[in-house]
């Protein structure tokens, strides 16, 4: 990935919505259907400058920080997503979307689950977590039987 793509790419992930920088990084690997995950070293100093700047916005929750999109730079990563940024804003938006819509909510709930997992809920949480993911294996194992 070219350095000068990642501030753009790393804008549209928060998008999504709030997150703390390792899952921004979790977010772009997983939009790039895993063949490219950004550093800590270009992720962190790329929000404190995104901060500085009035793009994003910083966090306590849950012990770490978490970056939020302020109006600016909701903007500027919308800008990027319709193709109305200056540069080569279409290959990388290519290179952000390559792979399927499946394999992209397959990473996201991987994701998810990694987050919950680490974050130390509780038993009674874990256990809704895991049927919340035994349930969409059953779906989509349905789905092929639907054939």
């Amino acid at each position: 990935m070219r350095r000068g793509k990642v501030p753009s790419l790393l804008l549209a992930a928060l998008l999504d919505g709030p997150a703390h920088g390792y899952e921004l990084m979790d977010r772009l690997e997983a939009s790039s259907g895993g063949t490219w995950r950004p550093s800590p070293g270009s992720v962190y100093p790329l929000l404190q400058s995104f901060e500085d700047s009035g793009l994003v916005e910083a966090r306590e929750v849950q012990g770490r920080r978490a970056f939020a999109l302020t109006e600016a730079g909701r903007e500027r990563a919308l800008q990027r997503e319709d193709g109305e940024a200056a540069g080569d804003t279409a290959s990388s938006q290519g290179d952000l979307h390559h792979s399927s819509p499946l394999r992209m909510e397959m990473e996201r709930l991987k994701s998810a689950a990694r987050q919950v997992t680490s974050a130390g809920v509780a038993p009674e949480q874990m256990d809704e977590a895991i049927a919340a993911v035994r349930q969409a294996r059953q779906t989509l194992y349905r789905i092929l039987m639907d054939q």
